[in-house]
């Protein structure tokens, strides 16, 4: 009941400001006559709209996840084969200018099997991938590896980008944390996506977690997203 107390209450903060917005724009669009003003209204109240459709979609996502993991069969999925699918339809589809996706693999790790739910573990993986592209530089660089671990799977996504503050890396897991780049639109992601992963992650007795990059004199050169999934038999 705690949990869900507080879940509920990160719910209602985070919906109360889009709805706040939303109201007081539509209030002061009802008043108004000039047609500038207007239609800048009304792309604030698409935003906050557009806003609020996100925050529904990845709550009503976030509230099922335990019940529906519970409930699915495991499978055998082929990681290797997953990881290079996004990477292929990444490279496909990619803009001008936006960051490359490169995937290591080594010749004794392409039997990189595990058992688990494979559209979930996909919406991991794109999660994961698409914080380090919003993070990346320009024409940056964010580099896949997957290899085995012991009895278990270990995936790292690195990017080039500003790294994690180092009293933040445990804390972007936390629902709804919402550092996000500079020049980003605000309000373009949830804060959802990390801690919905994570969950994931945790139902099929995995672990994630972040870490900086460091160059020999000690400076951040970009976060790293491990994943560790226990290997199929």
């Amino acid at each position: 009941m705690s949990a869900i107390e507080s879940f509920a209450a990160d719910v209602a903060h985070e919906i109360k400001n889009p709805l706040s917005s939303l109201r007081s724009a539509v209030e002061t669009a009802i008043r108004i006559e000039d047609p500038a003003n207007q239609r800048r209204l009304m792309a604030i109240i698409l935003n906050d709209v557009e806003r609020l459709d996100r925050l529904i979609t990845d709550i009503s996502d976030a509230s099922r996840l335990d019940a529906e993991l519970g409930r699915l069969e495991v499978e055998p999925v082929d990681i290797a084969a997953m990881l290079g699918a996004l990477v292929d339809v990444h490279e496909a589809t990619r803009s001008e200018g936006s960051p490359r996706l490169v995937l290591a693999i080594g010749k004794s790790d392409r039997e990189l099997i595990v058992l688990g739910i494979e559209t979930r573990l996909s919406q991991v993986f794109r999660n994961v991938i698409g914080n380090a592209i919003s993070f990346s530089p320009p024409l940056g660089e964010i580099r896949l590896t997957a290899r085995h671990q012991g009895r278990a799977v270990l995936v790292t996504v690195e990017d080039e980008g500003p790294g994690v503050p180092d009293d933040k890396l445990t804390a972007i897991f936390d629902r709804f944390y919402t550092e996000r780049p500079l020049g980003e639109k605000f309000g373009t992601h949830s804060g959802l996506g990390l801690s919905i992963s994570k969950q994931i992650v945790e139902a099929h007795r995995g672990m994630t977690w972040a870490e900086n990059r460091k160059d020999a004199g000690g400076a951040t050169t970009g976060a790293r997203f491990c994943i560790r999934l226990p290997a199929g038999p």
